[in-house]
This record gives structure tokens, sequence and C-alpha cells, in this order.
């Protein structure tokens, strides 16, 4: 399985940056993309992924699984949820992601559907989810209300609520 820092190295030079010009654009010193790419800082922040995979112009899929990164799941009100979709791809957290709670389990990488709202999800927004029916500790849970999935914040358990999903990531374009 080839490593984040590879992966980031590999974009670099593919997007003819060296690593001072790949600094700039996330706000980083060369030495940061050195230790990126060297592997000897393993967790890299939501905010600096973005970034990078921005700077390297690739999504962020890319960025963190690779050009055999799996397609892009929509996330929609009604219908099957993203990991019951016939092109869906579950994927094991990397282990340079911090994810908002600590998750073992397969998840999946969605974005919102045109024309949906999944407040504090926007339309473009990338989200990590992890399918589950329990309450793990406060957050963010797809959820569904009535007939509508939606996105709710909770700070203890809910009560006469199903639970389909927890949301581990959430990144916005810059």
């Amino acid at each position: 399985m080839e490593s984040l820092g590879s992966r980031i190295k590999q974009l670099r030079l593919r997007a003819k940056l060296n690593k001072a010009a790949l600094a700039r654009k996330v706000g980083v010193s060369d030495v940061t993309i050195s230790y990126w790419e060297s592997g000897a800082i393993k967790q890299i922040g939501h905010e600096r992924l973005v970034a990078l995979a921005d700077a390297l112009d690739c999504s962020l899929a890319t960025l963190l699984e690779g050009d055999s990164a799996p397609p892009l799941l929509t996330l929609t009100h009604t219908g099957p949820l993203p990991w019951e979709q016939v092109q869906a791809t579950t994927m094991t957290v990397p282990h340079h992601l911090a994810l908002n709670i600590d998750w073992k389990a397969p998840c999946v990488m969605v974005t919102p559907g045109a024309e949906t709202d999944f407040t504090p999800v926007s339309t473009g927004d990338l989200v990590l989810l992890g399918p589950t029916h329990v309450f793990h500790k406060a957050g963010h849970y797809l959820i569904q209300r009535e007939d509508s999935f939606v996105i709710e914040h909770f700070s203890k358990a809910p009560s006469d609520i199903t639970i389909h999903a927890v949301l581990l990531a959430h990144w916005s374009p810059a």
C-alpha cells in the first residue's frame, strides 16, 4: 500500500512543483513538505489536506487513496444510503487521517447531491461517514426523520431516532 507521503511527492512531481512552491500554495514551510513526504509527520489536519489537494490539483479522495480511489458517492435525502448504492466502495480509514472519533470499521467518502440541504455540510463538501446504528459520542449523525435523511448534532444518545451513520470528518472547499 502506497503511503500518503509518497502520494504527496508523486502528485507534487506530476504537478511540476518543487517543495518550496507547494509549501507556498499550502501555507507551510518547505521543511513541513519534506516531513510529510518522508512520513516523519504522519497526521495532517483537515484544512491542510484540503489545501494540499487544491494545490496539487487533485481530489481529496485521490490524495488520500491514490489514483485508484473509489468513485465519489452521493448523499441524498431519499433512496439508498451511500454504502448501499450499487457502485459503493467502502474504505478503511487511512492511519494519517485525524477523525472526530476513533473509527476502525469501513467507511465511505460522500458528497451531498445537488439541491440537497445537509447543514452543516454543503454541496461540494466531502464527508467521511461511518455506517452505524450506535451513538458513539457527541457529534453529527446521519439520521432519518420521516421519509428523509438529515444530518443532526447530538450531545447525547437520541431516543426514538434511528442512527444510520456518524460523521467522521468533513472537508469544505477553500
